[in-house]
């Protein structure tokens, strides 16, 4: 998911980037007998709109303690000021929010309150970082180092000798728009705010974050402003604080900051639970955290640069959904009431209609303890809340993007088993979302169009209807809505049929087939219909409307549920690999993967959604498309495809494809380079490709998957020998193109033979994904 619209420091652990420029040409080697988190480059994706943030953070962490430097969502590789280190990052997002307290250090006297007017200038040869750890140079002469704990960020800042060395905490400003702030100075080391904002996208209700900073020593000298309005002495301001420091003998000035979303309290004690210690004691604790974190994959083969790539992307894959409530178990509920977190940690930031599709099923299989809460933190909402949300963010719903992305979330928990003994609690919260509309007392815009496509078997699109609601409306994506809904629903019979609601899986099942209803038999493909039935816009499925981020060419493959009911409209197998092939201009592509990759598929713009007949790799919609051979008898053509579209992720600043989103690009390239993809998100389906690596060992957790480890082995395997002749499940000959959750749950070894060209693996009827029915 993105919105903004923009033109168009690369680390292995903390290398500098002039020294990975002048490195030598990354070479085929062993694996590396270092820490892995030295083969994270936090800089990847922060140029051409990836959106992701280099700064500090643990896994899942509520605190992201990152620069800003004038970019919407924070980072641009592209400049060249920072204007402050703030506290909150949603890393790949395409809208502002965020940039909660921008610190900056300065010297001198304090005169300016815009941050970007004060900005200081940097330059990239000075700058590093590595996972839990950020430090740059600033032209000022000052020096600035940044980690984090769960609920807190550490900042270490090393001035030149001066009386008057100074750092800013801005809270009047930041990425989102804000509503009010206040500060406080509470003692000589010690500074409180209390910062409400909103809007994501669009506007949205506001909600209010709460931090506590305390610095290592105390002040020489204070004031706040008010506006432009500085005052020395002041305790109490509207917008932000100064403190003074000496430094002509000891250089370095430390703050820790506490967030809460709760109230100050809730700051209060997060800092008192996790202060305490000295920065490099942090800084090598969060180290450690994300050592263990990506330890959970080891791969052998490949050059170093693919296994940057591939670990940055892990990395990132970890970064979210974020922790909600604080030390003690608070949490604010989006009914802006305190509840408390028992047993479990309480998470928010939900960018579902992305996550659903990847990032869930990626930390279900690797962290599945966490994404077991998350699940729960999701219920909680829908609970507290009075309905399920679709794209939330802190305290707040959001109504960004359209459909029913939260029911493929919840019943992935399900079928991975995440769900055990809430299982009723969620399908009862999981049928009221797909059997109604939520009350226009609630912020939450759910199944908006659902009345019209459970009365009629499609969800109207109505160009220009007003909203009820803030954010996006289903009305005005009636096309993709009525396939995202029937994805859902499709889903949702599943877990009902598990459960024994025998008569509302069937009842589920037969929507899940309401896709048909927005097929035109005229063009081949899916179309919008209007409130009256009519089909709507140009018969051209490239110019096609209503279809969010997309056209009738990407989402025509958006039915996992399916995918031989779908291919049987277009004419059956043979049809649908032609359009296949044309879709990813497979002659071209087999020619030239890379150059197709670039020059065709991508058009040079990040948010060039609409006006296109072929694959696009940078948006959400299009992610599950390669895996369609898998359906029509040609599997091959899957790992042709995904090989080529890896190639799009590199070892750069613009090294991820479009928003990576909360994971989910990052995901997508984790899980098909592993060679395991969830073709049928929500359901237990696990598609099959030639993985990029000679081996890829798993270490799962064995409360979820009992066999406790998975190794996917595919000797030789490269841009040559890239096609899998056989395949072998614990040593047994295995002859399908998927596998199922309930199989890997006990496997041990995943083997894969491969060769210079295609062969008869996986091409019988038999060996497809299943109808889900």
């Amino acid at each position: 998911m993105r919105r903004t619209r923009r033109p168009r420091l690369c680390l292995a652990g903390v290398m500098t980037v002039s020294a990975l420029l002048t490195a030598p040409a990354a070479r085929a080697a062993e694996p590396t007998d270092g820490h892995l988190t030295d083969l994270v480059n936090p800089f990847i994706g922060t140029q051409n709109e990836g959106n992701t943030f280099p700064g500090a953070a643990v896994p899942f962490g509520m605190v992201q303690l990152s620069p800003d430097t004038g970019h919407s969502t924070g980072y641009d590789y592209s400049q060249e000021r920072i204007r402050g280190f703030s506290l909150v990052h949603l890393s790949g997002v395409g809208c502002r929010i965020g940039g909660d307290l921008p610190v900056l250090p300065t010297t001198g006297d304090v005169t300016r309150t815009d941050d970007a007017k004060y900005a200081a200038r940097f330059r990239h040869e000075d700058e590093t970082a590595g996972p839990g750890y950020y430090r740059v140079g600033l032209d000022s002469g000052i020096g600035a180092e940044l980690t984090a704990t769960a609920r807190t960020g550490v900042q270490r800042y090393t001035f030149p000798a001066t009386d008057k060395a100074n750092v800013l905490l801005n809270a009047g400003q930041s990425l989102h728009k804000k509503v009010t702030s206040e500060v406080e100075i509470l003692d000589d080391r010690t500074v409180r705010t209390a910062i409400t904002g909103h809007g994501f996208c669009r506007d949205t209700l506001p909600y209010t974050v709460y931090t506590v900073t305390r610095f290592d020593r105390p002040f020489t000298a204070y004031g706040t402003w008010d506006g432009a309005a500085v005052t020395p002495g002041s305790r109490r301001g509207g917008d932000g604080a100064y403190v003074r420091f000496d430094t002509t003998r000891d250089r370095t000035v430390t703050a820790t900051t506490a967030l809460s979303y709760v109230d100050a309290q809730g700051a209060a004690v997060n800092l008192r639970t996790e202060e305490g210690r000295s920065f490099d004691t942090v800084r090598n604790a969060a180290r450690r955290a994300w050592e263990r974190r990506l330890g959970t994959v080891r791969v052998q083969g490949g050059d170093e640069t693919l296994r940057r790539t591939f670990y940055s992307s892990l990395y990132r894959s970890f970064l979210a959904p974020n922790a909600g409530s604080d030390a003690d178990g608070r949490y604010r509920g989006w009914d802006l009431r305190v509840h408390r977190a028992r047993g479990f940690t309480y998470y928010q930031n939900w960018s579902l209609w992305d996550t659903y599709r990847t990032q869930c099923q990626l930390l279900a299989l690797l962290a599945p303890r966490e994404a077991r809460d998350m699940a729960l933190s999701v219920l909680r909402v829908g609970e507290e809340g009075g309905w399920l949300p679709k794209w939330g963010y802190g305290t707040v719903e959001t109504n960004i993007m359209t459909g029913d992305p939260v029911t493929p979330f919840l019943t992935t928990a399900y079928q991975q088993g995440l769900l055990k003994g809430h299982e009723e609690r969620a399908y009862r919260v999981l049928r009221q979302n797909a059997d109604g509309v939520p009350p226009a007392g609630l912020p939450m815009a759910g199944r908006e169009a659902n009345a019209e496509y459970i009365a009629n078997g499609f969800a109207p699109y109505v160009k220009g209807r007003p909203q009820a609601k803030l954010g996006d409306s289903d009305y005005h994506q009636g096309a993709s809505v009525t396939l995202e809904y029937a994805l859902s629903d499709a889903m949702l019979a599943q877990m009902a049929r598990g459960l024994g609601h025998f008569a509302d899986a069937d009842r589920f099942a037969a929507r899940s087939r309401n896709y048909r209803n927005v097929f035109d038999p005229s063009t081949g493909f899916f179309r919008a219909r209007d409130a009256s039935g009519a089909f709507a816009g140009p018969a051209d499925p490239a110019r096609s409307v209503g279809f969010h981020e997309g056209t009738a060419w990407q989402y025509q493959w958006l039915v996992p549920q399916d995918l031989p009911g779908m291919i049987g409209l277009i004419g059956g197998e043979r049809a649908a690999n032609d359009r296949l092939d044309a879709f990813f201009a497979y002659d071209r592509l087999l020619a030239d993967p890379a150059r197709t990759a670039r020059e065709v598929w991508v058009h040079g713009d990040p948010y060039a959604y609409y006006n296109a007949a072929t694959y696009n790799p940078q948006n959400e919609p299009d992610l599950i498309a390669p895996y369609t051979y898998l359906s029509t008898g040609q599997p091959w053509k899957t790992t042709d495809v995904v090989h080529a579209a890896l190639t799009l992720f590199t070892d750069a600043p613009t090294g991820v494809t479009g928003n990576d989103d909360l994971g989910t690009m990052s995901a997508w390239n984790v899980l098909s380079s592993i060679g395991l993809f969830p073709v049928q998100p929500g359901y237990g389906t696990w598609g099959l490709s030639t993985p990029v690596f000679d081996r890829v060992d798993l270490s799962l957790d064995r409360r979820y998957w009992p066999g406790g480890r998975l190794t996917v082995t595919a000797p030789g395997t490269s841009a040559a020998d890239r096609y899998i002749q056989s395949a072998r499940t614990d040593g047994v000959p295995y002859g399908r193109t998927f596998l199922t959750t309930r199989a890997l749950r006990s496997l041990r070894s995943l083997t894969f033979a491969v060769g210079p060209r295609p062969s008869a693996w996986g091409t019988s009827p038999q060996a497809a994904p299943p109808v889900l029915k």
